[in-house]
């Protein structure tokens, strides 16, 4: 039996550092990817505009909940948001909100590391250069790669390897703590992170197509806007800041009373916003350079990339440098998200920090190792909890906070007055309607998308045949 549980004793050793790994946190595959592809077809500079304002109206007003929920318990989501019930005289249920966030955030990272372990697999494989590939090859490289292909067990037990490595790296870094391990490996990761991230985008400015890309994301295409772009812009905002899985709750309890928290979110916002505009300047100017489908979403970095970088000048130099930007991106979400279920058993069940992290680490190579042998289980998780836990994580969050939480409660973590007053406002009456609209709209597209269960009318004639909901 557990005992009495206590606040977090370890704190962040810095602002920067706490700024690092939260962006870190944020900053993840779909940045590169997903958030140019979105705009370009959803209206462009039109879309790019709705989504600043979503960012601001969604995104940062929960961001700060988390923030000052987590700082004023001290604890991880589940056992914090019970604390904070607690000290309202409100029913313990509410606890409910912390473990769908954190079983969200567990799920997302079973497969994440997955996708992780092909980014290292092909990052291996670009320092020997992707000259002579077409699509068709390119191809089939990715299938057997992945262990689909004709020596499929030679594949997978080279993926287990990989998968093993990676997790052994997390819990390495989760394993050390907070201020060792998660804030040191942030501060020397995002650095390296945004410079890689200019090399690329200058290399792809010099060699690419750079007019096409300017004009695919960001000249406003008024005709494309409608229903639909306003649904993909809140989409998008929402599920590019880490929020709702439970995650911004456990950096909150690690926060320094005298971090100011409004700032801080408004500056991790930015730092997100940025590397969402400028990561197309990585990847879209050598596509349209190439030929290429801008729209072949997660097989755009394993199969239109490497035939871009082997038919352009310098592709074979700028090719390591580009997976292993992404693959940055990828560990500094991964260790963010493990560090929700390790914070959790270390003030629960009073194991040792790095004993946790070897019992969650285990528990995710098992389960990695199930998606490695069959990708079914994978699509089934990336359904489950893009189109239903992160969406409802974030509702139960944000209805706790607006109107199970006194505005007393939590004054002394946001300040009073203006940012106050706005930040009430928004996260009761604003936040919770617009995570709804994506709960049920996204959770019904992914419905009809994955098991071809046909929309009611309205809904089609509001977002189209073909709309997609954006993922973070």
């Amino acid at each position: 039996m557990a005992g009495e549980i206590g606040r977090k004793t370890e704190h962040w050793g810095s602002r920067f550092g706490f700024i690092m790994a939260s962006v870190g946190s944020a900053v993840g595959l779909g940045n590169f990817w997903r958030f140019p592809y979105t705009a370009g077809e959803n209206g462009g500079g039109a879309f790019i505009l709705f989504y600043i304002i979503c960012v601001l109206l969604i995104g940062l007003p929960l961001l700060m909940a988390e923030y000052a929920m987590g700082r004023k318990s001290g604890m991880s989501a589940i056992e914090g948001i019970q604390s904070l019930a607690r000290a309202e005289s409100r029913s313990q249920n509410w606890g409910v909100a912390g473990w769908v966030g954190s079983l969200t955030s567990f799920f997302i990272l079973s497969f994440y590391m997955v996708i992780s372990t092909w980014l290292m697999a092909f990052l291996i494989q670009s320092f020997g250069g992707f000259e002579g590939m077409d699509a068709a090859s390119s191809g089939q490289n990715f299938v057997d790669t992945i262990g689909q292909g004709e020596h499929p067990m030679r594949s997978k037990w080279y993926m287990l390897g990989l998968l093993a490595v990676f997790l052994v790296a997390n819990i390495i870094i989760v394993g050390r703590g907070v201020k060792g391990g998660i804030e040191k490996a942030a501060t020397l990761l995002m650095p390296a992170f945004f410079i890689m991230l200019l090399v690329v985008v200058g290399f792809s400015i010099a060699n690419g197509d750079t007019g096409k890309a300017v004009s695919f994301i960001f000249e406003p295409k008024w005709e494309d806007v409608g229903f639909k772009t306003f649904l993909a812009a809140l989409g998008q905002a929402f599920f590019s800041l880490s929020i709702g899985v439970g995650l911004m709750i456990t950096y909150g309890a690690y926060l320094e009373p005298d971090t100011n928290i409004p700032r801080s979110s408004g500056l991790i916002v930015a730092s997100d916003t940025l590397v969402a505009l400028i990561a197309g300047f990585a990847i879209f100017p050598i596509v349209f350079s190439a030929g290429l489908d801008p729209s072949s979403g997660p097989s755009l970095f394993f199969i239109s990339m490497p035939v871009a970088f082997g038919s352009i000048p310098g592709g074979a130099i700028i090719a390591p440098v580009f997976f292993g930007l992404a693959l940055f991106a990828a560990f500094t979400s991964s260790i963010s998200l493990m560090e929700v279920a390790v914070s959790w058993l270390e003030e629960r069940q009073g194991v040792t920090r790095l004993g946790a992290s070897i019992g969650v680490g285990y528990v995710l190579f098992m389960i990695g190792a199930a998606y490695v042998f069959s990708l079914e289980y994978l699509d089934f998780m990336d359904f489950m909890t893009e189109g239903l836990l992160l969406p409802l994580g974030g509702l139960l969050a944000s209805y706790f906070a607006g109107w199970v939480l006194s505005r007393e409660m939590l004054t002394s973590e946001l300040g009073e007055g203006t940012i106050m007053n706005a930040w009430r406002f928004l996260i009761r009456w604003f936040v919770p309607p617009f995570i709804f609209l994506i709960l049920v709209f996204g959770f019904m597209d992914k419905i009809q998308d994955q098991y071809h269960v046909p929309l009611p009318g309205f809904l089609t004639m509001l977002l189209g045949p073909n709309w997609v909901p954006p993922a973070g």
